[in-house]
């Protein structure tokens, strides 16, 4: 009896040992450290964003993740220095206007985005048109006759040339006919400093860098850009609300690697993204930053990719707009 109670504990240790040796075997990602290449400097909506991604990759995988901040060229940088990484140990942070807009902005562009394979759309929100309390403009009717008054000498900021920020400040001149002039910045942490500081009175921004000083009163928000009014600033209104429609648009943040990488890797990495993404303390923290968290497939957000693209191209043509290297 006792001998079959030790032959039963040796085969149950051995079981162990080999679901254990399965697992270890199945874990192969990540292997080595893993770096979120990302195209803007630090502070801002996009860095807290990778940030709280690579802190949660770091409890749910056991591996080490670790951000690197390497602004330049709207993220162009970020995306060539990520093309050289096919091993699955560097993810980037793609965005809106980098993956839809830079193709038709920038003439010399060194990559294009079916460079790169989708893992997940990660967060979306809409962009927020804020005031410095100076402008004497409660609302977007008594911004617009602000703006139109020449003596005013109207500019607005955006948080980079060739951005949503940037083209829909754009498209409101052209509407009011006001010769506005643009100022733009290296991302939303240096613009909304600048509009905070009266240097220039207002602009389209991040909603997660920007709800912080509209709540303390240090920024007016006029209108947000989304279809819907967004839950973290319930009392904006949309500007469809105002009358401007068409100027519409959320901005969102994916998670993407080389499509040179591995097939078998990428569903690998895609695993383990998703199951960061669905734990509930992690969606609560992006919630935290005035994120929204959307489920969407890959073909979901492949065919969104498509129809940014096509619309930003060509207001691109429209205005002419040619980014700089």
């Amino acid at each position: 009896m006792k001998r079959q109670t030790t032959r039963q504990a040796l085969g149950a240790l051995l079981a162990g040992l080999c679901m254990a040796g399965g697992a270890a075997m199945a874990q192969t990602w990540p292997t080595k450290p893993v770096t979120i290449m990302v195209g803007v400097p630090a502070g801002g909506a996009l860095d807290p964003f990778a940030r709280a991604l690579a802190d949660q990759l770091n409890k749910t995988t056991g591996g080490t993740f670790i951000v690197d901040n390497r602004p330049g060229a709207n993220g162009n940088l970020s995306a060539e220095m990520a093309l050289k990484a096919t091993d699955g140990n560097t993810l980037w942070i793609g965005t809106q206007s980098m993956m839809t807009i830079n193709p038709a902005a920038f003439a010399q562009l060194r990559w294009k985005p079916s460079d790169f394979v989708p893992v997940l759309k990660a967060v979306e929100a809409p962009l927020v048109l804020v005031t410095n309390p100076s402008v004497k403009a409660q609302n977007f009717a008594e911004l617009a006759q602000w703006i139109k008054d020449p003596a005013n000498k109207a500019a607005y900021a955006s948080f980079s040339p060739g951005t949503p920020s940037h083209f829909l400040g754009y498209q409101l001149d052209e509407k009011l006919k006001a010769k506005m002039v643009h100022i733009p910045y290296k991302g939303s942490a240096p613009q909304i400093t600048d509009i905070l500081g009266g240097q220039v009175p207002f602009g389209f921004t991040q909603l997660a860098a920007a709800t912080p000083q509209i709540k303390e009163g240090k920024l007016r928000a006029i209108a947000v850009t989304g279809p819907k009014r967004s839950r973290y600033l319930p009392d904006v209104p949309t500007l469809q609300e105002v009358g401007q429609g068409d100027l519409t648009t959320t901005i969102w943040f994916g998670v993407f690697v080389p499509r040179s990488t591995d097939p078998k890797l990428v569903e690998q990495i895609r695993s383990a993204v998703m199951k960061a993404h669905k734990e509930p303390a992690y969606r609560a923290r992006l919630e935290m930053l005035n994120f929204d968290v959307p489920d969407v497939s890959i073909p979901e957000f492949e065919s969104e990719i498509a129809s940014d693209t096509a619309r930003w191209a060509a207001l691109v043509k429209a205005t002419g707009f040619k980014a700089a290297d």
